[in-house]
């Protein structure tokens, strides 16, 4: 996968871009990750990307003109693709694993991040063909949502993460939290692991989990099971849970 990421401050991505996942993922020649530095398309010497918003109000608004151009600069070298054009927005559509999903499955992304009190409406209204955010809160700019984005969607590309059923058995990839994990010491401070997971019994392990991981999700995010499709033994397990819980809450 190719992802160009649109930005004023290309060395914010440095460090993410440099450890853990993304890194094997790019040393791999998985992922592709090219940034591209807004100013060098400004139109003066000063590499002024800003101005002040018509009509007045605080703050400065990127500017249309070295957006337009760098992003019609990196399709005239895509051969005739056209990619997603996103742009990282608190306006956009609320990422999550879904869309995370969706996205590993495109050969290349372009990302804009935004800065300073916004964006000239006409990069969102004739530039980027989606916009995407990371929650209803306000950043500094579009870079940190970016580095979001790259993450998510790289441990999803096949090869990127070693335990290949890892990304699948994650919260949210089955739409509901996972459930507990354990490993060595079996005993820790008088803390025990629970005997089920030493039992090698695969099928009671399985029931076990999925019922911890209902149990998690039913207790902290309640929402999610309104969103999921929830089989039988679903069903079933969380009439126990309910019932194991009743006047506990």
């Amino acid at each position: 996968m190719r992802v160009d990421v649109l930005t004023i401050f290309p060395r914010m991505f440095t460090g993410p871009l440099d450890e853990s996942i993304v890194k094997r993922a790019r040393e791999k020649g998985l992922l592709q990750v090219n940034l591209v530095d807004i100013r060098d398309f400004s139109l003066d010497k000063h590499r002024t990307v800003d101005d002040y918003p018509y009509g007045g109000g605080p703050g400065m608004i990127l500017r249309p003109e070295p957006v337009f151009l760098a992003v019609e600069s990196l399709l005239q070298g895509g051969a005739g693709k056209k990619p997603p054009i996103i742009l990282l927005s608190p306006q956009g559509e609320v990422f999550n694993q879904a869309m995370a999903q969706e996205l590993a499955q495109e050969e290349w992304l372009i990302l804009i991040c935004g800065h300073y009190e916004g964006v000239d409406e006409r990069i969102r209204a004739y530039l980027a063909t989606r916009e995407i955010s990371i929650g209803d809160y306000i950043l500094t700019g579009g870079e940190l949502p970016a580095m979001v984005l790259i993450d998510a969607i790289t441990r999803l590309l096949p090869g990127a993460v070693g335990a290949e059923d890892g990304p699948r058995e994650d919260s949210f990839a089955w739409g509901i939290l996972e459930y507990p994990q354990y490993t060595r010491p079996r005993s820790f401070r008088g803390l025990e692991v629970p005997e089920i997971l030493l039992s090698g019994d695969h099928e009671k392990i399985r029931v076990w989990r999925r019922k911890k991981a209902l149990e998690r999700t039913w207790l902290k995010r309640p929402d999610l099971l309104k969103k999921v499709s929830l089989t039988e033994e679903d069903r079933r397990l969380l009439e126990e849970i309910v019932k194991e819980n009743q006047g506990m809450l």
